[in-house]
């Protein structure tokens, strides 16, 4: 599991969210020029308590409270990391990231590049993401495509504990802006997609178990979560685990990658896999039309296409605004992956 030897060492256990925790008090520990920013993270620790405690480890003027505008939270963190802070502002949930969508795109994405490398963003916009909560449509969408489209942004997805303390480490450290997406749905616990069944936590969970000091998980690095031979399904975040589940109910050998990162994207490690499988199969919760999957989807065709043995299967949510007392048809879950998983193999 542990992709450095670094990650060697003492260990507790972990949900998401006190990985993520863990992943700021150690980014800040080690860099006083780390900020934490945004809505409710100081004195009341985030609305999901990701911040909680770091304000009265590090201080006021470390860890903030900001008002109400996600373009002015996004804004004054570009003119910080301009300046030669590392700002990770919070966007409290993703569904609110659009006010600043000018500031991301026109401005931090570009920064590097119009100023011929003398300036750089290097900010770190954490934000929950994604539905299977019950949040309706303002506070369970998934945006991460329109940023995949911009470039100078790197968009990030853990999809367990262990991940998420990793790959935020990095992300913090890295010199371009990066969007870093948080599955909500399992902060507390990995989710197998059937919503009316007892939640699970992250207890007894292997990659629950979280290296309590630094260590990396480096972007642009898809991991295997299940190896196989017959499929590859090319997933992230909450999908990871609803597909683990359906695969396993259903009795086939297929390989699951955890992309991890979107942006970069180990295209290398998704090649290996469908060349080998001959089949390739795509899960995400966000809309169909325009999705990150279209263009996985178009990078398979182009770079494996004589290894296909079937086209390639997508299934997402579908186009329209995310419903509330809709949620369990919207979402990709185990009817809708299961009936996929029959036509690609059958084909």
């Amino acid at each position: 599991m542990p992709d450095t030897a670094a990650a060697l060492g003492e260990t507790a256990p972990m949900n998401m969210i006190q990985a993520i925790n863990s992943a700021l008090e150690v980014a800040m520990a080690r860099d006083p020029d780390v900020i934490v920013m945004g809505e409710d993270v100081g004195y009341f620790g985030g609305v999901f308590r990701a911040t909680a405690g770091l304000q009265k480890k590090f201080g006021k003027t470390r860890v903030f409270d900001t008002p109400i505008t996600e373009t002015g939270i996004v804004g004054v963190a570009i003119g910080m990391g301009a300046y030669g802070l590392r700002p990770v502002p919070e966007i409290q949930f993703a569904d609110y990231i659009y006010p600043a969508l000018d500031q991301l795109v026109s401005e931090a994405a570009r920064l590097r590049y119009r100023s011929n490398g003398d300036f750089t963003a290097p900010i770190t916009v954490r934000s929950p993401f994604g539905g299977g909560i019950f949040g309706g449509q303002t506070h369970s969408q998934s945006p991460e495509g329109i940023f995949t489209h911009v470039s100078g942004i790197k968009t990030v997805i853990p999809s367990t504990p262990y991940d998420a303390k990793g790959l935020l480490i990095a992300a913090i450290e890295d010199n371009d802006p990066v969007l870093f997406f948080e599955p909500k749905r399992i902060y507390n616990g990995p989710f197998d997609g059937h919503w009316d069944r007892p939640a699970k936590s992250w207890a007894q969970h292997p990659a629950a178990l979280v290296p309590t000091g630094y260590y990396r998980v480096p972007l642009g690095k898809a991991a295997v979560v299940r190896p196989g031979e017959a499929l590859t399904i090319l997933a992230y975040g909450t999908m990871v685990h609803v597909c683990q589940a359906v695969v396993e109910e259903a009795g086939i050998d297929a390989e699951i990658l955890d992309l991890r990162t979107l942006v970069p994207l180990d295209i290398e490690a998704i090649e290996a896999s469908v060349q080998k499988t001959g089949r390739c199969m795509i899960v995400h919760e966000a809309t169909r039309t325009s999705g990150f999957g279209a263009e996985l989807s178009a990078l398979v065709q182009e770079r494996c296409f004589y290894h296909l043995e079937a086209p390639i299967e997508r299934v997402t949510g579908f186009d329209t605004p995310y419903p509330h007392s809709l949620e369990w048809a919207y979402f990709p879950g185990p009817v809708r992956i299961g009936e996929a998983l029959k036509k690609v193999m059958r084909t």
